[in-house]
């Protein structure tokens, strides 16, 4: 009872976090966002043994660009480019071992690609037309909660067919088809909070924010189980750290990103 209570406790807190700071200013929206990045590349580090300083300098410069400039100006450039960084990724996520680990250019490409890059263009989510929509942001942080959540529970429920076994062996695929389907239901009355996105793209985001995200979290699973490991920290009492609080919406952000740049 004392373990539910904490892990619901320090849930409420962190979520509170990441909503008032995104809907009191543009600045806090930045702040917020930037600690978030740092401690997620802190962690990542632990993971493949990451030299930290130079990275998180480089990992800052972009972060700044990205506050003060378009990151592309091109919409098809955007894709290319973080097509090009992620599939990587994804192909790695089916290989025995992540070769790069191994090397220590490696070990900056996958912080910057896999950490920086992500908080770079989801810090550019929220402007539609040079005007900041902090509701565009939390809504998606709200279809992540809501398909991690509704996975959990129906995959506890009901869950007997493994998704992908030898990485996350708690996931199910009648869990991630419960998630997928409170994501979209979730859309469709997101889109009556945030009107600034027409319902049926919302649906449309639901819909790449559940397949990207939970590539997202298998990636993170696969990073954590070469490293031995259960979290990424105990940071966060009861969820662990903020990396596995945050795998999915790291992955998701620049695709929904893309297609949200593409809209407008």
């Amino acid at each position: 009872m004392k373990e539910l209570f904490v892990r619901a406790l320090s849930g409420l807190v962190y979520v509170s976090i990441i909503i008032g700071g995104t809907l009191y200013s543009k600045e806090s929206f930045y702040i917020i966002f930037y600690l978030l990045m740092n401690l997620c590349l802190y962690e990542f580090k632990n993971l493949i043994n990451l030299r930290y300083k130079w990275t998180i300098i480089v990992a800052s410069l972009i972060y700044l660009y990205a506050v003060n400039l378009s990151f592309i100006n091109s919409k098809y450039l955007h894709f290319l480019l973080i097509s090009s960084l992620f599939v990587p990724l994804i192909y790695q996520l089916f290989k025995s071992k992540i070769p790069l680990t191994s090397s220590k250019l490696g070990h900056y490409f996958l912080a910057l690609a896999y950490i920086a890059l992500p908080f770079a263009t989801m810090i550019q989510i929220p402007f539609i037309n040079n005007e900041y929509h902090p509701k565009i942001i939390i809504s998606i942080f709200t279809l992540i909660w809501i398909s991690d959540t509704f996975a959990y529970i129906v995959g506890s429920a009901i869950g007997k067919t493994k998704l992908y076994e030898k990485v996350s062996p708690n996931k199910t695929i009648e869990g991630a088809l419960g998630g997928l389907a409170a994501a979209l239901i979730g859309a469709y009355f997101i889109s009556f909070y945030c009107t600034v996105v027409s319902t049926m793209h919302w649906i449309i985001i639901a819909g790449i924010v559940f397949a990207f995200g939970l590539l997202g979290d298998l990636i993170e699973s696969k990073f954590k189980r070469e490293a031995g490991i259960k979290d990424s920290s105990n940071f966060i009492p009861g969820h662990g750290g903020f990396l596995d609080r945050l795998d999915s919406i790291i992955f998701a952000a620049p695709f929904a990103y893309v297609y949200l740049h593409l809209i407008n």
